[in-house]
């Protein structure tokens, strides 16, 4: 029996299930416990990056076993199937943070794998930990069946001392401790509430931005992304994104392409502005557009940044958490703040089957405090920057939610590579007004574009936050916060500006005007890059086809 969906058109899991020759395809579902009802009907994916690796993925198995059901009863047979998680809580801070980022592509090779060679018709894929997110939704987009993107959940914030704490303030306190401002056994007892449940990061981390860049372009039903891992109603959410999956599977769409277009990855840029988000989105972002066919690049995002008002109040750079805007509306109050605000094009489709206009319509009006009106925002752009100049004309990336000074002009202070940083940084071998630069970490260089919130919140911890800035051409974590700029481009490997750097070079940074500039002459530069010299690292064989194979920071670091 040939499975066709509503419109007539065959579905491609009859190349597994359909004629005499594939007897023996239909021996192996029926060795799965599968009869004849479940081979007849309609194949799903059911993709999930749980583990005991990290807290952000420990809450996704009962979610995966709701949508399971929901699956079923929308007549659809589920195949569940696993990827990798890279935690960056683990990996955060040594070397193996170099695998971090290549872990996206792993992730969204492997689903394209899966899904092509056993041919579901449709996906639906869970994610918790950073770079799994945008790495299911490239996997998705690749594979273009229909697809719903389902986010884990953050953990709830701890509690010490009567305030509300989250893992950036465990890490800050690694830094106090060098400092002398905080005990080692104030910072055991800090350390046992860091992050009292399951989930992801509390704050508008990496993690729920991208939760919220799901929401916004249309791949995952709305009101899902800020729901506390621990909340009951996640259970209930999964059913309804099975049962959802199994008719858009049957109506043959709308297919990840047709949702991920330019307009909704503008949404999802805006959203990001709107709140603060992660500097890792603009790495993302572009990326996922790749994978849609469409050219979204930095400097794109860049004219949605500087267009869209900063609306919600979120960690690390505002006051409140996930759990917190969740209770006030969650991502569709935002999409309402930002439709009053003329922020959202409106007219994008969902997988939920409303417009992203209508979903923001219908939505809770933004509460005042959590997230602001349109007419109240807490800045008039949003919370992440893109700078250029001499030192970056490809550009490169600063956080400037809840930054109290915008400028800043200091001696550059030139480190090799992260470990180097964070041995200086320890013993305070650096001075206030300097420009710490860490360089060799980007896309190529590093290999893997490490994330530097070890360092960042050792120099916060330290009390030095804004009283110096740092420069990379790797990134930072969405829980990092002062003069923390990432992403230089072009970085120190394809002889940018940023590998030419001495120790004493005055570094200019205005993020009033979009300005990052070294103020030595061109001349000087040229010399120096006639006289540069790269020093060959031996790279494990993932690294290395990594290092071969990516592109710019500016383009998403993709693979191919």
């Amino acid at each position: 029996m040939t499975k066709r969906d509503t419109k007539g058109q065959p579905l491609p899991s009859n190349i597994i299930t359909e004629g005499v020759d594939r007897a023996p395809h239909r021996a192996f579902l029926r060795a799965m416990g599968h009869g004849n009802t479940e081979i007849e009907q309609p194949f799903a994916g059911v993709i999930s990056t749980g583990g005991t690796v990290t807290p952000c993925s420990m809450s996704l198995a009962p979610q995966v076993a709701a949508a399971v059901k929901g699956l079923v009863a929308g007549g659809v047979t589920p195949f569940e199937f696993s990827t990798i998680t890279v935690a960056d809580s683990m990996s955060m801070n040594h070397k193996g943070m170099r695998y971090s980022l290549v872990s996206r592509e792993l992730i969204a090779d492997s689903i394209e794998a899966v899904a092509s060679a056993h041919a579901y018709d449709g996906l639906i894929g869970f994610a918790a930990c950073d770079k799994t997110l945008p790495g299911i939704m490239m996997g998705m987009l690749r594979v273009n069946r229909p697809s719903i993107f389902m986010y884990g959940g953050a953990a709830l914030p701890g509690r010490w001392r009567g305030k509300d704490i989250g893992i950036v303030d465990v890490y800050e306190g690694v830094g106090s401790v060098y400092a002398g401002d905080m005990t080692q056994e104030d910072l055991s007892s800090l350390e046992q509430v860091g992050v009292p449940t399951v989930g992801s990061c509390a704050g508008q981390f990496t993690a729920n931005t991208m939760a919220m860049a799901a929401e916004a372009m249309g791949l995952a039903l709305p009101n899902t992304a800020m729901i506390p891992a621990v909340a009951s109603v996640r259970l209930e959410r999964a059913r309804d994104a099975g049962k959802r999956l199994a008719q858009l599977i049957y109506e043959g769409g709308p297919l990840p392409r047709a949702l991920v277009t330019r307009e909704s990855l503008e949404n999802a840029a805006a959203a990001v502005a709107a709140t603060g988000g992660s500097t890792n989105a603009a790495l993302h972002l572009p990326a996922i557009a790749y994978e849609a066919g469409v050219e979204f690049t930095l400097d794109d995002i860049a004219k949605i940044f500087d267009r869209t008002p900063l609306l919600a109040d979120l960690k690390p750079g505002g006051r409140y958490w996930a759990k917190d805007l969740y209770e006030v509306g969650g991502v569709p109050s935002v999409l309402k703040a930002m439709l009053e605000a003329g922020a959202l094009n409106e007219n994008c489709p969902t997988v939920d089957g409303r417009t992203i206009g209508e979903i923001a319509d219908a939505a809770q009006a933004p509460d005042g405090e959590v997230v602001r009106r349109s007419d109240n925002p807490i800045a008039p752009t949003g919370g992440v920057i893109v700078l250029s100049g001499t030192l970056a004309p490809e550009g490169a990336l600063l956080k400037v939610a809840g930054l109290k000074h915008l400028k800043h002009q200091g001696p550059a202070r030139v480190f090799e590579s992260e470990e180097d940083a964070v041995e200086a940084v320890r013993a305070r071998q650096y001075q206030a007004g300097d420009v710490l630069i860490i360089r060799n970490e980007g896309p190529k260089g590093g290999p893997g574009m490490r994330e530097m919130l070890g360092v960042t919140a050792l120099i916060y911890g330290q009390g030095m936050g804004e009283k110096v800035a740092l420069i990379t051409d790797g990134r930072f974590s969405g829980a990092t916060r002062g003069m923390c700029i990432g992403h230089v481009g072009p970085e120190a490997v394809a002889k940018g500006a940023i590998g030419l750097l001495k120790d004493g070079d005055i570094i200019n940074i205005d993020a009033v005007a979009r300005t990052l500039d070294v103020l030595v002459p061109a001349e000087e530069l040229e010399t120096r890059k006639a006289g540069q010299t790269t020093q060959e690292e031996r790279l494990s064989p993932t690294l290395k086809k990594y290092a071969k194979l990516v592109g710019s920071a500016r383009l998403g670091a993709v693979t191919h």
